[in-house]
């Protein structure tokens, strides 16, 4: 029973990083947007990983360092791999010039803050928290919001037609890696005080998961990573460390 405990939390790890090698063969190979929907995925895995891990009790150091290997494959590598191949076939990026290397730098400092983030975050999983992360999570940047961008565009390309993606792209990635990277306070998704902050988390994540079973509505995983982002940020800002 005790190794069975363990196994749940841990298969949906393996799943996430499974389907964020998904990804990356997928993007290679020119589907953009199921390779986008992996990394979506894998968002949805992640939380269950830790919310089963929590109820079973089945938390370890084992769990913990596997658990930051698939992040960083499946909310940083595969979200770099996709903005890249977003780049070459939506933004109109050529191969070997010079937008196509300033991309290339941007993602590489991407991936290089997330594995920064997750190495900071184990270092210091161990401390007494209050209920906030020390930088925004690498689920939150490769996983809320890279792929439901590149998911809009590809469902809207009459908006991504007219936009300088070969600018914002790497604008994108830069930002997002410094925030990973940042002491910023952001709020985990935990029970508040707060019934109304406990009834939105709730119907935000149940949100989110129809849209990613049903492949649906990108438009509201946009908008809604977006809004938590920057909802968190500012609370952070305004919040004093209890």
């Amino acid at each position: 029973m005790s190794i069975l405990r363990y196994t749940i939390p841990n298969s949906f790890t393996a799943l996430s990083l499974l389907l964020g090698v998904a990804s990356i063969v997928t993007t290679q190979i020119g589907d953009l947007e199921l390779a986008a929907w992996f990394i979506v995925w894998c968002g949805l895995l992640d939380v269950m990983d830790g919310v089963s891990a929590r109820l079973l009790k089945a938390t370890s150091h084992f769990g913990a360092e596997f658990d930051s290997m698939a992040d960083l494959v499946a909310f940083g590598v595969a979200p770099a791999v996709l903005v890249l191949n977003a780049g070459l076939q939506i933004g109109g990026i050529e191969y070997d010039t010079g937008q196509f290397w300033v991309l290339l730098v941007a993602i590489g400092v991407f991936v290089l803050a997330g594995a920064m983030r997750l190495a900071r975050f184990n270092l210091t999983s161990e401390e007494v928290t209050d209920g906030w992360f020390k930088g925004v999570p690498i689920t939150a940047t490769g996983g809320g919001l890279v792929s439901s961008i590149v998911l809009v565009l590809i469902y809207h390309e009459d908006i991504a037609s007219v936009l300088p993606l070969q600018l914002y792209f790497p604008i994108l990635m830069f930002v997002l890696a410094l925030l990973m990277v940042s002491r910023i306070r952001f709020p985990k998704a935990k029970r508040r005080a707060n019934n109304f902050i406990n009834g939105f988390q709730a119907l935000a994540i149940a949100g989110i998961y129809y849209c990613g079973i049903t492949k649906s509505f990108p438009e509201y995983l946009l908008g809604m990573g977006l809004f938590l982002m920057i909802a968190g940020i500012i609370a952070g800002r305004i919040t004093r460390p209890s």
